[in-house]
């Protein structure tokens, strides 16, 4: 039997963290690194990753079995945690909730990797509001092919807009090929507004750099870097500052300041360089907190939008159709010729009955009797329909009267015969839902 390896416990801001399994290696391929490593790497920048998940309810990404496993997502806390340890209680749009776990400190930071979270990812409010996000997040996602030099342009396009709405942007690498901008803002607006805001901002950096922005949810409209206005939706979450990613050279969602922009390569911030980089210089976005700003030029956008007739833009599909989104198809599929309504034909029953000979015996009665109506039906425009109820069967037979000018059409009379099997059944039905 295979001895169970022996955890390594750290004193962390004097809390106790006991490391499981900490030589298990989470990088194996290109870059060799184990558990311990990864906590270790999260303690040298621990300043600079609370400062994206500090008081907010965060969402554990978990890859248990290393980098190269497959991830899973818990939202809720573990059963098993320190008594330190805080967790609020989140709801979401489906309507249930989840007590998911709020980190303050080192420890805990060093206890959330421990349990295999590569990835931080916290929600965009805090505890003492979770209701008002306090950052809007622009995420650039570049489509196949899109090189890394146009995402730079367009994070540069972004810098620029947000700069005349009166709000500071910080960027960061993503870790893998895009980039994200995170906007601190007041929190005095809902999860809808600040949508609307993102919304408004995606569609003005593509129409400040058509050929390389693009603003349409559908995958099939959209080229070059797709500005991710979805992410400010509730119950999103990205990735957040310092995060590592699970790629071969444990590549790190690196802060940036707005000049290392245009020539900054993602490949250059991993676990291996951004500890020396940020004893070296800090971190980038130590001043993010310092000036929230407001949206409401963002808004005036998003109304002036509106006024020129664009309407919402489509939600995640696990959302609720929302007031007055488009129909949630992807183009190709959408039908771009309304449906004609349907002409309602004017038929009536002539004869209901268990036996379909007496049936066919009241069809002719009722042709003797409209003679000069029998003699303008087509063969078509006669309906016998054997029907079908709980425990019996019937033939219905009905004329169409649609080749019948109107002014000669016979009204509806009673069905001769008239033995429908279900009437009874259906009164009786109709009358307790009256009572």
């Amino acid at each position: 039997m295979k001895k169970e390896e022996a955890a390594e416990v750290l004193s962390i801001g004097g809390r106790e963290v006991r490391v499981t399994h900490p030589d298990k290696l989470y990088f194996s391929r290109q870059t060799k690194l184990s558990k311990l490593d990864l906590v270790r790497y999260y303690l040298s920048v621990a300043p600079g990753a609370l400062a994206g998940i500090q008081g907010r309810p965060i969402v554990l990404k978990r890859f248990v079995n290393g980098a190269e496993a497959e991830a899973f997502y818990q939202k809720r806390a573990p059963i098993e945690r320190p008594s330190w340890l805080r967790t609020v209680t989140l709801s979401f749009p489906s309507g249930r909730t989840a007590e998911e776990v709020v980190v303050d400190d080192a420890a805990g930071l060093a206890w959330i990797a421990n349990l295999g979270c590569l990835e931080l990812h916290p929600h965009p409010v805090r505890v003492g509001d979770l209701e008002h996000p306090d950052e809007l997040r622009v995420d650039l996602d570049p489509g196949p092919g899109v090189s890394w030099a146009d995402v730079r342009l367009v994070a540069l396009e972004v810098e620029s807009l947000l700069e005349e709405t009166g709000l500071r942007g910080w960027p960061k690498t993503s870790g893998s090929r895009g980039m994200h901008v995170i906007v601190r803002i007041q929190p005095r607006w809902t999860f809808g507004e600040v949508r609307r805001a993102a919304l408004a901002l995606s569609r003005a950096v593509e129409r400040r750099a058509p050929t390389l922005a693009s603003s349409k949810w559908w995958k099939e409209e959209r080229h070059g870097v797709f500005l991710d206005y979805n992410q400010n939706a509730k119950d999103r979450t990205t990735c957040s500052a310092y995060s590592v990613r699970p790629l071969p050279d444990a590549r790190v969602s690196a802060p940036l300041h707005w000049h290392e922009v245009s020539n900054c390569e993602p490949a250059d911030f991993t676990v291996l360089t951004i500890p020396k980089r940020y004893t070296e210089i800090g971190d980038p976005h130590a001043g993010i907190d310092a000036a929230p700003g407001s949206l409401e030029k963002l808004l005036e956008l998003a109304a002036k939008d509106e006024a020129a007739g664009l309407g919402d833009a489509p939600w995640p599909p696990h959302f609720r159709k929302m007031e007055g989104e488009a129909p949630r198809v992807t183009p190709s599929r959408a039908k771009t010729i309304a449906k004609k309504p349907r002409t309602k034909m004017p038929l009536v029953v002539v004869a209901n009955s268990p036996n379909k000979d007496a049936a066919l015996a009241g069809l002719e009665r009722w042709k003797s009797k409209h003679a000069h109506v029998a003699g303008l039906l087509d063969v078509e425009d006669v309906l016998v329909d054997s029907m079908r109820g709980r425990s019996s069967t019937w033939t219905r037979i009905r004329v169409n009267l649609r080749h019948v000018p109107e002014a000669l059409r016979p009204p509806q009379e009673t069905p001769d015969p008239d033995d429908d099997p279900t009437r009874e059944w259906r009164t009786k039905r109709a009358s307790k839902k009256d009572a």
